[in-house]
């Protein structure tokens, strides 16, 4: 069989075939090398890469995988580099956390034992916990550094390992690229310091628990209306991950006594038995929720991913028939509600602003500057919303974020997206619409009648291999050399490339900065508002188009008519740019 494997592929794995790797992952090696030249070659053909978010692979041996070996690397890597930029702190600190994934407390043991080793102390939750609550436990421990043992919602033979600075938020440049470079220089498993030390981890549980919670609970602006509407029914699935640690308790200190889990979702499990992927962006991941609502007439339905940094949502339509909201459709609702109970609360001093990214719909910026509020366009990546935090820290006040990608943060004491305060002040919402005889829904409409009518859409096309990586690259040098005046018969008026940091209106030719870091994105502005933008990924052959049109809606009952005119609208510009 060997004969048939690349010769350099077999050389890698012939190196685990030795030295002091751990017996049961040589007979895996083996295995693969006499029964599996595919498995072997895709697990041995590279490095896993540690990217810009850390590293995320599926699990197994091999220099392509996510294994004791591959994480044990990166975190000496980690190590290296917080070693240089914290010279005058003894010691470093870090806070280590995982969700319901097969192997992601063994990965965070391993994680925790290296960091030890190098004289770190290593704060590790007592179970798993999620996303955000290690990005607030971060801040609220004084720690330079944090980890998260994740791979979000994708498969479940993946897993993942997310990298924080120490300002609770994913790392941005310069520390991002300068971590990678510390990673790579690990070669040799022999570089790791792989045990030592131990009294240095320290569990941690339930006084981060209560102090993430409290955090949160002052979050409310209407406990007046939950107390009136605490019976509401309301469905929720974490999806069989780390949401069921923390929202149903944060729903309940909200006050809602109503409250429906999933039972059959609520078992932490990482095999995800229920679902085909566990991601709330899709239906069929809340088919039990949706099934559930239906037999107990709910009002509201929440689906959490394996980490609880993001949240879907169903709700009622006018025939009381439930439909899923997008991550824009969502976004609008909080920022709405929270901007409109901010005034009426008299909490806005003058100072306040919200941060949403390039591609999320710009109906959160019309609703910003209803309220005379400050708004800022990040590139995508929560990292990025962070990052204005930071900067603004102690001058501005951050109100909410949010992306289209089902991501949501409201205030500043956590700095990544946060599917528990989330899911707690969505609930708040239907409490509050429902304390006034309306439905989500209802106000959706008001929202549209107020503004206008934003519709979005997003299409992933994805090519094969190395021929399909290189189509995609073409089509961006394309978009960029040969700009379209129209799409869909509409004229195009700006162009934003955010690679080269620039913008040209095509109506007066007038060049601007963009003031974003270079980032591959093509923007398209059209006449009639449309917009759209063009983002290939940066780690296998994928391009994303997002689609945003919208129109005025002077009333309610237009809506079913004006939907349909945007879909066909999005359709129109997909066509034209022969996507289909």
């Amino acid at each position: 069989m060997s004969d048939t494997i690349n010769p350099t592929v077999l050389e890698r794995a012939s190196v685990w075939l030795e030295g002091t790797f751990d017996d049961d992952t040589k007979v895996r090696v083996k295995e693969l090398m006499e029964t599996d030249p595919v498995a072997l070659t895709d697990a041995f053909y590279r490095d896993l890469e540690f990217g810009t978010g850390g590293l995320r692979g599926i699990m197994d041996v091999g220099t392509n995988r996510m294994n004791k070996y591959t994480v044990g690397m990166a975190t000496q890597g980690l190590a290296n580099y917080l070693k240089m930029m914290f010279p005058e702190v003894d010691p470093i600190s870090l806070v280590l956390s995982y969700d319901s994934r097969n192997n992601s407390r063994y990965f965070a043991t391993v994680t925790a034992e290296v960091l030890a080793a190098n004289g770190f102390v290593v704060y590790l939750f007592d179970s798993l916990r999620p996303t955000p609550e290690l990005s607030f436990a971060i801040r609220y421990l004084g720690c330079q550094s944090g980890v998260m043992l994740t791979a979000s919602h994708n498969p479940k033979e993946y897993n993942g390992y997310k990298a924080y600075w120490d300002d609770g938020a994913q790392m941005i440049a310069p520390h991002d690229v300068n971590v990678i470079n510390e990673v790579k220089k690990i070669i040799s498993i022999d570089q790791v310091k792989w045990q030592g030390n131990r009294h240095k981890i320290q569990i941690i549980g339930n006084e981060i628990d209560e102090a993430y919670l409290d955090e949160i609970l002052q979050l409310r602006l209407s406990p007046e209306a939950i107390d009136r509407q605490k019976k509401l029914k309301i469905v929720f699935t974490p999806l069989h991950g780390t949401g069921q640690t923390m929202i149903p308790e944060i729903l309940k200190r909200f006050g809602f006594e109503n409250v429906s889990i999933v039972t059959e979702q609520a078992t932490a499990d990482g095999n995800f038995p229920t679902v085909h992927s566990p991601n709330p962006e899709e239906q069929d991941a809340l088919n039990m929720a949706l099934q559930l609502a239906k037999k107990i007439d709910a009002e509201l339905v929440m689906a959490t991913d394996p980490d609880a940094d993001r949240v879907g949502i169903a709700v009622k339509d006018p025939a009381g028939k439930f439909i899923l909201l997008n991550g824009n459709q969502t976004a609008a609702l909080l920022f709405y509600y929270i901007l409109n109970r901010w005034k009426e609360l008299g909490k806005f001093t003058g100072n306040e602003y919200i941060v949403k990214t390039i591609v999320t719909t710009e109906l959160l910026r019309d609703i910003a500057q209803s309220f005379d509020l400050e708004y800022f366009d990040v590139l995508t990546g929560f990292k990025f919303i962070a990052d204005i935090i930071r900067k603004h820290e102690g001058e501005k006040k951050f109100i909410v974020g949010g992306e289209e990608s089902y991501g949501y943060l409201i205030g500043d004491f956590v700095r990544d997206k946060d599917a528990v305060s989330a899911c707690a002040l969505i609930a708040e919402i239907a409490a509050w619409v429902a304390d006034q005889g309306k439905t989500m829904f209802d106000l959706l409409l008001e929202i549209y009648t107020s503004f206008s009518f934003y519709k979005e859409r997003l299409l992933s096309v994805t090519k094969k291999g190395k021929t399909g990586a290189e189509e995609i690259q073409q089509m961006m040098v394309t978009f960029r050399e040969i700009p379209m005046e129209s799409i869909n018969g509409i004229n195009v008026v700006e162009i934003k490339d955010y690679l080269k940091q620039e913008a040209k209106n095509l109506v007066t030719g007038k060049m601007t900065k963009t003031d974003l870091p270079a980032s591959n994105v093509l923007q398209f502005i059209l006449e009639d508002g449309s917009i759209i933008s063009v983002r290939p990924s940066g780690t296998e052959p994928k391009i994303k188009f997002y689609f945003s049109v919208r129109e005025a809606m002077n009333e309610q009952s237009d809506y079913d008519r004006i939907n349909l005119q945007l879909e066909e609208k999005i359709n129109g510009i997909i066509s034209s740019l022969e996507l289909t």
